[in-house]
């Protein structure tokens, strides 16, 4: 894949690019702030970018928002945000920017980037169109639900089974972890579109990223 990264710290920076150099990838362009992010999403239009979301000048959104922006530029670009820290308004900003039409996006805890495979492997699905989430932030997303949640008509499982589409798994990846079949994941997933009020005519690529964005903001 050619990819992009950006994040200031040169340490990280050049460890992303030796990660992704020896497993095949090709960096296109390495930059350590957000306006240096899009002119290179723009110009390079790369099959996924790896973004940290602090960076100058404030070290607060800047990589974020550059992000949010590179996808308004380049609809749909591919992007993978990194972040130290849980914050789950981040994660709510960027899946917003889908206006569920899907698009690869991902956020995840730099910690991540230390379980190689873990992380190749969550860039590989964002890069394919993918919408994958730490599982962390999903956690915090649980705990800080509203008595109005719209989920409440879900059962225990088709909960389970939204949350690990939130993670950005497969039908029969969520079937593996949850050792069940695969027809009933999808039996699962079909309750989940009905009790969700999703519109019926949108594929089902779609309807899935509208799940995943009713999770996030319950």
């Amino acid at each position: 894949m050619r990819v992009i990264v950006a994040d200031d710290a040169v340490l990280l920076r050049e460890g992303l690019i030796r990660l992704l150099t020896e497993s095949g990838h090709e960096v296109v362009a390495a930059v350590g702030d957000g306006d240096a992010l899009v002119e290179a999403v723009v110009t390079h239009r790369p099959d996924v970018s790896v973004v940290d979301v602090r960076m100058p000048p404030s070290h607060t959104d800047e990589g974020l928002r550059a992000a949010v922006e590179a996808r308004r530029r380049v609809p749909r670009t591919p992007v993978l945000v990194l972040s130290q820290y849980v914050e789950v308004s981040y994660a709510d900003d960027l899946l917003a920017t889908t206006g569920g039409a899907g698009g690869g996006i991902g956020y995840l805890l730099k910690d991540r980037v230390a379980a190689i495979d873990e992380f190749l492997d969550a860039l590989n699905r964002v890069a394919a169109g993918g919408t994958v989430l730490d599982p962390e932030v999903i956690g915090q997303l649980l705990v800080r639900r509203r008595r109005d949640d719209p989920l409440t008509a879900l059962t225990p499982r088709e909960r389970e089974v939204l949350a690990l589409m939130a993670e950005g798994r497969s039908n029969t990846a969520i079937a593996r972890a949850l050792v069940i079949s695969d027809g009933a994941v999808e039996k699962h997933v079909r309750n989940i579109f009905t009790k969700l009020d999703l519109p019926p005519d949108a594929t089902t690529h779609h309807r899935r990223v509208l799940a995943v964005l009713t999770h996030l903001r319950a």
